[in-house]
């Protein structure tokens, strides 16, 4: 770590590399790739998200459930905690020790709550919670004071709110996640489309505003930041240290390596995808989205005005276990996205390119279009080394 001239990311005592693994679902980051990170030292990141794609035996249990059966949202919940059990199990035995393992849950989720709780008593490190205030959590996470808690926001603003909040509970995030909307891929931390070039979102004011405002608080030692979204090399990581942060978060580049959990297509089409490629859009979780324009895609943004002029709240669920607490087509919203996000996203991992919604970030990748090992993206990204040929030094 100090041949690289990089200083390690200090989270709850533990020291990890300074690069963080993104979660991304569905069923992108699993025990896999996590695991595959943390094995390395760093923090590798689960999302919590219908996991029970990865299990043959709980999607045949549950895959043909529908409204019509009384129980079906319960029984597939059950199946998807259950999933995220064996998947921090499996990341668990992957790490052998090494690194951190934490999990992604959405707050905009209808189970964030289920999801938050499985996961602590699952034994993660940390639980990261993003797209939403996650006000609630320090009540949440109250009998596991163990596990480090990192919300992920995207201004000062937020960030204040945040801690201030968390204050009054007597408690303070363990790190916070700052991601740029312009950069990042999946969903992004800003309210409109039209907001996502504002500069306050940009790091170089973001991160001296917080930093100014630990240090009025009392509190500038004890909240390390990770950027997250554009993230490229070593030369970025070294250049946002330098402006204060602990480390960086990327998503999209851990999705293109052999390790991730998802099919060989889907790696393909993110790996593939040019910047012309690359579309921004209103999801049907009500948020600003950033993804690949993939036939899927163009075809739903062309027809997306006539889906809004005639949305309308639907008597059930596409798929009967309403993942998220306000949907856009479930609840009939016009100002959201039309379309099921977890069917989307379901084919999307399946590696079926004529139907799946691919998440993407706004960056290039390191490698181009080549797939390559989670080991040779940390060498690069901490040592500029291209391609790999030495292992990397492990945390203790």
């Amino acid at each position: 770590m100090q041949a690289s001239g990089l200083a390690p990311l200090v989270l709850r005592g533990r020291h990890l590399l300074p690069v963080v693994q993104g979660g991304m679902g569905v069923g992108v980051s699993a025990g896999g790739l996590a695991g595959a990170v943390a094995r390395l030292g760093a923090l590798g990141t689960l999302s919590s998200v219908d996991l029970r794609r990865l299990h043959p035996d709980l999607m045949a249990a549950t895959a043909r459930l529908d409204h019509k059966t009384p129980d079906a949202a319960a029984r597939i919940n059950a199946a998807n905690l259950r999933a995220l059990r064996r998947e921090v199990r499996r990341a668990r035995e992957l790490a052998q020790g090494r690194g951190a393992i934490a999990v992604n849950v959405m707050k905009a989720l209808s189970e964030y709550e289920a999801y938050v709780r499985c996961a602590l008593e699952a034994g993660v490190d940390a639980v990261v919670v993003g797209a939403g205030l996650p006000l609630d959590l320090p009540d949440l996470a109250r009998d596991h004071p163990a596990v480090a808690l990192i919300p992920i926001l995207s201004d000062a603003r937020g960030v204040q709110l945040v801690v201030r909040k968390w204050e009054k509970k007597g408690r303070l995030p363990d790190a916070i996640v700052i991601e740029h909307p312009r950069l990042a891929g999946g969903h992004l931390g800003a309210a409109r489309l039209g907001d996502l070039n504002d500069a306050r979102f940009d790091f170089e004011n973001v991160v001296p505003q917080v930093l100014a405002f630990f240090k009025a608080a009392g509190i500038e030692r004890d909240i390390p930041l990770i950027c997250a979204g554009g993230i490229e090399s070593r030369d970025d990581i070294q250049r946002l240290q330098a402006l204060g942060a602990a480390a960086v978060q990327l998503g999209t580049a851990f999705a293109v390596t052999r390790e991730c959990d998802a099919a060989p297509e889907f790696k393909r089409i993110l790996a593939e995808a040019r910047p012309e490629d690359i579309v921004e859009f209103i999801s049907v979780a009500g948020l600003p989205a950033r993804g690949v324009r993939t036939h899927w895609l163009d075809k739903y943004l062309r027809v997306e005005p006539r889906l809004k002029a005639v949305a309308h709240a639907k008597k059930a669920c596409n798929m009967a276990f309403d993942c998220l607490a306000r949907c856009g087509l479930r609840d009939g919203h016009a100002d959201m996205g039309q379309f099921c996000i977890d069917q989307q996203l379901g084919h999307a991992h399946a590696g079926e390119t004529d139907k799946g919604l691919f998440f993407r970030g706004a960056g290039r990748l390191p490698f181009g279009s080549r797939i390559a090992p989670v080991q040779e993206l940390m060498v690069w990204l901490l040592g500029a080394i291209m391609p790999a040929a030495q292992p990397l030094e492990l945390s203790p």
